[in-house]
């Protein structure tokens, strides 16, 4: 077993094993809303059995099931802002720089924009924001898992609703995010290998910043008893060899680039070894903190242009 291999198998333990078997997705439409060059779907499908998770789906103007196009899950920010989530890069409320699921549509993407657990309409009636977010983490965590290991569990499951989709090419499917976003892409990523190209905006905390920086950080990246085998760049190196591309800001203090470019070494070793050095790529704009910038935005959506071209955009 080489030294890649041993990771990966102490990783899944240590997020807590295998996931279980995925029950019906049982996916109902519940609203359409039409938009220039593309309309809005609210979706909802079923992750664990009583379990659905509220999505919007983006679909361009001229895409059907005889006419199928490739698709991109865009996983949302935190932002401290647990009220807010699928709804944001769906366009329909935010920061307008977030509305990259619109932007991609417009390129002529099934963009698919699920609420995380904790966000939105996956709040909880009694425990509000973040506590609600620190009791699922602890309820997973003294049943031997983590929250990342639901995460990961939920992202499976947006790929499988954006492969049950006729109008989506299936061979064809990435993801993006920005801040817990980006956790999310080199989570899954490992895993998740019906995903062909990825990609990530402003976030590998690691686990050696926290620790010497005290910076708190969200839930979703620690992961039980994981240190000691590795770090989170440790993680998105499994994604080797497919298409990847993370952006980064020079300022960003949740990732420090000192860390960052440490972590960039190690994940280009990892395409090295797969001689897929061209498959990596990364950006880090100086004097830029945790931000999608104009820079940035392009940098990522001409890796999905790259990888993934779709027929044809707005």
């Amino acid at each position: 077993m080489n030294e890649s291999e041993d990771f990966r198998r102490n990783l899944l333990r240590c997020l807590g094993g295998e996931w279980p078997e995925p029950c019906p997705l049982d996916p109902r439409l519940e609203d359409s809303i039409a938009r220039e060059g593309y309309r809005i779907d609210k979706v909802t499908y079923q992750v664990e059995l009583g379990e659905r998770v509220p999505a919007y789906v983006l679909v361009p103007d001229g895409v059907t099931p005889k006419s199928p196009a490739p698709a991109i899950a865009v996983w949302h920010q935190h932002n401290n802002n647990w009220t807010l989530g699928k709804s944001e890069p769906a366009g329909l409320i935010g920061d307008p720089t977030q509305f990259t699921g619109v932007a991609l549509a417009h390129e002529g993407y099934v963009v698919l924009c699920p609420d995380a657990l904790c966000f939105e309409e996956r709040q909880d009636s009694i425990l509000r924001g973040g506590d609600f977010e620190r009791f699922a983490f602890l309820r997973y965590l003294v049943n031997g898992k983590c929250l990342a290991w639901k995460y990961i569990l939920d992202m499976h499951r947006a790929i499988d609703y954006l492969c049950s989709r006729p109008d989506v090419n299936a061979e064809a499917i990435g993801c993006y995010g920005h801040s817990l976003g980006s956790i999310f892409t080199w989570l899954v990523g490992p895993w998740e290998t019906r995903l062909k190209c990825l990609v990530g905006n402003c976030a590998l905390p690691t686990y050696s910043a926290i620790h010497s920086t005290r910076r708190l950080a969200g839930f979703g990246i620690f992961i039980p008893g994981l240190n000691q085998y590795g770090d989170t760049p440790d993680i998105a190196a499994l994604i080797a060899p497919r298409p990847l591309h993370l952006n980064f800001g020079s300022e960003d203090k949740h990732s420090p680039v000192i860390e960052v470019r440490k972590a960039m070494e190690k994940i280009e070793k990892a395409y090295y070894q797969y001689e897929a050095k061209d498959s990596f790529t990364y950006f880090i704009e100086e004097k830029q903190g945790h931000v999608l910038s104009e820079q940035m935005w392009e940098r990522a959506k001409s890796k999905f242009l790259k990888y993934l071209p779709p027929k044809g955009g707005w």
